[in-house]
């Protein structure tokens, strides 16, 4: 072998190494060279969770001054909940273990509607039989709107949505708004007074 043989051979060798540093990798996924991909979101731009009560955000938490308990997302959401199902539960209607619904798998909700905020436990359904406009009776939908007005904005209730769903109450923020801390925090506040 000559040395004029080694040189080019060296020199071929090192032009491919150095071109397959700078060219993708040709057995790489159109989805690896997109990135990650990102986790679904509800309606709201809460993450879905997969399950409830373990590895999961959501966890099943108690409504105090009833024997209910609701699956929801765990810190100021749950404490925003908590409180619109206990003030529902004494102030409009008294509610049972059949009457409060939670979390809820995300496969049978549509995605675009607020009853996709079930499959990341930020929404209730309270009554979730009574959907349709006319399921309250005036004085319950003016304390349910004295509810929200505590809320100051940051839920939401499904009768004033369209389709109506009078049975949904919804967090209507999404998780980096400001709002949300700031009501939990004045709720526990409260409580604690």
């Amino acid at each position: 072998m000559t040395r004029r043989t080694v040189v080019k051979a060296s020199a071929v060798i090192g032009a491919a190494v150095a071109a397959g540093s700078v060219l993708p990798v040709g057995s790489a996924t159109a989805a690896e060279r997109r990135g990650p991909k990102r986790p679904a979101t509800s309606a709201n731009g809460w993450t879905v969770q997969a399950n409830t009560d373990r590895d999961s955000q959501v966890w099943t938490r108690p409504v105090s001054g009833t024997a209910l308990g609701v699956p929801v997302w765990i810190g100021d959401v749950e404490t925003v909940l908590v409180h619109v199902v206990r003030r529902f539960h004494y102030e409009v209607q008294e509610l049972t273990a059949v009457d409060l619904a939670g979390w809820r798998p995300a496969k049978g909700l549509r995605r675009d509607l607020p009853e996709s905020n079930l499959a990341s436990g930020t929404a209730v359904r309270i009554r979730p039989g009574a959907r349709a406009r006319g399921s309250l009776f005036p004085l319950q939908v003016d304390a349910v709107r004295d509810i929200l007005a505590d809320c100051r904005g940051v839920v939401r209730w499904g009768g004033e949505d369209r389709p109506v769903d009078e049975s949904l109450f919804y967090v209507a923020v999404g998780p980096q708004d400001e709002r949300l801390p700031a009501l939990a925090a004045g709720l526990r506040e409260a409580t604690f007074r």
